[in-house]
């Protein structure tokens, strides 16, 4: 599913949940007004990104452990065995698998020809980094949605805190004889603590979900990095040698 396809879908699925919600929510919550359906439609958008940063990841790592997986291809190709590897990069797939494959496949095709030894390292080595750049965008998919909804969530949330006081002191300040109308006063304290709540909900969630996220894909190209690394240094040495 293209991108841009599935923001759509999710921003419209989490509206159309938000004030659904919001209607069958008890009273003292409605009176938040129509800023708390905004708000839990945002929580629904934040737990729709985080289900598929959580799914994108784990494919990511392919089938098996990435550790086991790249013991595996140095040992083919200290062998020889491209063939070999380029079919166990086949089986693991994920970012990992489709970036060494790219460097091996590449290799197995030039190894043969009458390219200089450094020549044949760069081709390798520039094949690897075009597909590591084909991969890093996938695992950083959606992370900026996340951080941008903890944003808006926290100022959505600052929005209705205003509103309400404002309706708060709106209602002092219309006080007939000297008395307050305890009800406006109410609605409009509630008002501003329940979307106070809504933002502060969403901004956490969010801001932690975001940096979880970057934590997970920095360690992963890390070791993506430091595998392309290996590979390269031993192609480069079985070229020397």
């Amino acid at each position: 599913m293209k991108q841009s396809v599935f923001v759509t879908i999710v921003l419209v699925v989490s509206l159309g949940t938000g004030f659904f919600i919001w209607t069958q929510l008890p009273e003292y919550l409605q009176k938040g007004g129509p800023l708390v359906a905004i708000l839990i439609a945002l929580s629904v958008m934040l737990v729709a990104f985080i289900f598929e940063r959580i799914i994108s990841l784990r494919k990511a790592k392919g089938r098996a452990s990435i550790q086991s997986f790249f013991k595996k291809v140095v040992t083919l190709v200290q062998s020889g065995d491209y063939d070999g590897a380029l079919a166990a990069c086949d089986k693991q797939r994920g970012s990992c698998a489709n970036v060494l494959r790219a460097g091996i496949d590449r290799y197995r095709q030039i190894k043969d020809s009458s390219l200089p030894a450094e020549k044949k390292f760069e081709e390798t080595q520039r094949a690897i980094e075009e597909a590591n750049a084909l991969e890093v965008p996938l695992l950083e998919r959606n992370l900026i949605a996340l951080s941008t909804i903890a944003s808006i969530g926290t100022m959505v949330g600052l929005l209705g805190t205003t509103i309400g006081m404002i309706r708060a002191f709106n209602a002092t300040g219309h006080a007939s004889g000297g008395v307050i109308d305890a009800t406006s006063l109410a609605t409009g304290i509630s008002e501003a603590l329940v979307n106070t709540a809504g933002g502060l909900v969403n901004g956490i969630v969010g801001i932690v979900a975001y940096n979880f996220f970057v934590n997970k894909v920095d360690a992963f190209n890390y070791t993506v990095d430091e595998a392309s690394y290996e590979i390269l240094q031993l192609l480069k040495t079985k070229e020397t040698n």
